[in-house]
């Protein structure tokens, strides 16, 4: 900012008057430009567009803020009781942790040297912020949104009730996507629509998981206690030493294999309570192509809500 300051004051000071000269004094071999001198007293001013073109990354809690190429980084920072500096970019943006000896200027020297690191994850970040965004779903008769990774046109049919459970879905002949009838009067809001569809998508959820568990529980000698499905924001499964597995419902937009890769993925931690090499040996045997399903899973955007 400084040198975007002194770049515009620069701009419109006036000319230095001339020097009154003596007749010992000689004139200059070769012509100066103007603000010769300013130049000798300030370094150089950023460029404008350089300014003008620089993108910002902003955590909601920053309490820090660096500029690490063309980007304005404003980062979450906070002290505690661990080793090493360490970085996490998520959905908010750059969270820094540091343990309570280090200086500050020494934080400050981290983030530049783990700058293209940084930026590459924010920007990733911010790209798939930007895909969710644009798959959130408008709640209303005729939207669509995927299930088992198979798009499903919301229909609104006040007539019937569907056996009590309020949606029932419909193949339709031909190449067109299967069909969700909603018990929903025609003038439904978007919050009930989108209630009913949860509903049924959960239901969905609880049937398919416990089906997938039954599956693959055998093959790998474990035994599951209980299903309980998952809303949470960070992760899409866990496993108790109880046998007790959490799944999230939302799983169900992706593909089979990809709901396979995770229940199979939770039920190895019934035997591996870690990530270790022997732990992902272990979802080898069951799931050969999980590396693919574990990206594919990690890159699909699913809509927003």
């Amino acid at each position: 900012m400084r040198a975007l300051l002194q770049f515009t004051l620069d701009l419109f000071d006036p000319p230095a008057p001339a020097p009154t000269r003596t007749p010992k004094q000689q004139q200059p071999t070769h012509p100066q430009p103007p603000g010769a001198d300013d130049a000798r007293q300030y370094p150089p001013a950023t460029p404008l567009a350089d300014v003008l073109s620089r993108v910002s990354f902003i955590h909601p809690r920053a309490s820090r803020e660096v500029v690490l190429g063309n980007a304005r980084v404003a980062y979450e920072f906070t002290r505690g009781k661990r080793r090493t500096i360490g970085f996490v970019v998520g959905a908010e943006g750059l969270s820094v942790r540091a343990p309570r000896w280090v200086a500050l200027r020494d934080v400050d020297a981290a983030v530049v040297e783990k700058s293209g690191w940084i930026l590459r994850k924010l920007s990733e970040t911010q790209q798939r912020q930007d895909r969710l965004e644009a798959t959130r779903i408008d709640w209303k008769d005729g939207v669509s949104f995927p299930f088992l990774g198979q798009q499903v046109t919301v229909r609104l049919d006040p007539h019937h009730a569907f056996d009590g459970v309020g949606a029932v879905l419909d193949a339709v002949a031909g190449d067109g996507p299967p069909t969700l009838r909603l018990a929903l009067a025609n003038n439904a809001t978007s919050v009930q629509i989108r209630d009913a569809a949860q509903a049924w998508l959960m239901r969905q959820a609880k049937r398919i998981f416990i089906e997938r568990l039954d599956h693959f529980a055998p093959r790998l000698g474990v035994r599951w206690q209980k299903l309980s499905l998952s809303n949470a924001t960070t992760r899409w499964g866990s496993a108790s030493a109880d046998g007790g597995i959490r799944l999230h419902w939302r799983l169900v937009h992706f593909r089979m294999s990809v709901i396979d890769y995770v229940v199979a993925h939770e039920l190895s931690h019934l035997r591996v309570m870690d990530h270790s090499p022997r732990f992902w040996e272990t979802v080898e045997s069951v799931v050969p192509d999980y590396e693919l399903l574990r990206r594919q899973l990690k890159d699909e955007a699913v809509p927003r809500w």
